[in-house]
Order: C-alpha cells, then structure tokens, then sequence
C-alpha cells in the first residue's frame, strides 16, 4: 500500500464516524491531491485501486470485524478485481468510496466498490478477495462468516459477476 498518510487517518478517523452493517454500505470520504495524479491531471488509475484498498480498510474497522480477524491473524487479500472508469476525478475533487459486500463463494468474499462524487458514479469495482492466516493457510468462508456474524446464504449475485467471478477461481 503507497497510501501510508491515508491509511493512518482511515485507522485514526474510522472509530469516530459511526458503525456500518457488516455487508455494508460503508461511505469513506476521500479527496484527489496532486500526488495523485498522472500526466493528463486526473486520478492516476492505480491510485483508484490503492483507494480501494482504505475503503476496504474503512469497512472492516466501521463494522467491527477488523479486531476480531487481526485477532486470529487472520487477514484480507485481493485475488482479483476489476474496474470501469466512467468520469474523471480531477485534482482536489472531494468524493467517497462505497464499499458493500455482494456475495460470497466457498473460497471468497465479493465486494462493489463505487466512487461517488455528488452522486454520481465515477468508477465502479468489483473485487475478489480471500482470507489469509499469518501462519500459513487459507481462512475457510465458513469461519469468516462466524467471526462477521453473517448467517444465510451469499446473496445473488448479478449475472455477469457470478460469470466473472466462475472464471477467476480456474
């Protein structure tokens, strides 16, 4: 993570703007600084995945799994992703990430993640990501579903991301 100021007011800043539900939506602020930025003087793309990541962040300290995962040592890793760009943010734009959990499989947790800015989508993401133990290992749905004190199925998931979703775990 290149994002290391961020991710200290994320940590800092997370506990004081209120609970989120586990599944989500969890709306994490965000401004485009000119570090940023790339030639064209908009959002650099990989900085859009590094965001992401904080909102990612943002999301598990909000709903209070953060401690009970690090715990276990238990934690997150992106095993695939993919987004759309629809706007630019340019320099000193003000906008949130929406982070919500979409469903899961037997191996994985699926996440949206869309920027927002007045509104209005910017970019939109979905991500594939897995459960690591410090020790070694891959953390099982089923135990990661306990310890978020999710019950019940995965919900749906939209047709073209169960399709894409089947074609990452080949």
């Amino acid at each position: 993570m290149n994002l290391y100021f961020r991710l200290i007011c994320i940590s800092l800043f997370s506990k004081f703007r209120g609970p989120v539900p586990t599944m989500g939506p969890c709306l994490t602020p965000f401004r485009c600084w000119p570090t940023d930025l790339d030639v064209l003087r908009h959002m650099n793309n990989g900085k859009y995945l590094s965001i992401l990541d904080l909102a990612r962040v943002d999301l598990m300290i909000r709903a209070g799994i953060a401690v009970k995962l690090t715990s276990q040592g238990w934690y997150p890793v992106v095993v695939a992703e993919t987004i759309r760009f629809r706007k630019s943010i340019k320099p000193f734009h003000s906008f949130h990430v929406e982070t919500r959990v979409i469903g899961w499989d037997d191996k994985a947790i699926l996440l949206q993640q869309r920027f927002l800015r007045s509104n209005e989508c910017m970019a939109e993401a979905v991500i594939r990501a897995r459960f690591l133990r410090r020790e070694g290992g891959s953390v099982t749905m089923p135990e990661i579903l306990e310890k978020a004190e999710i019950q019940g199925p995965s919900p749906a998931l939209e047709p073209w991301i169960a399709a894409w979703n089947a074609q990452q775990q080949n």
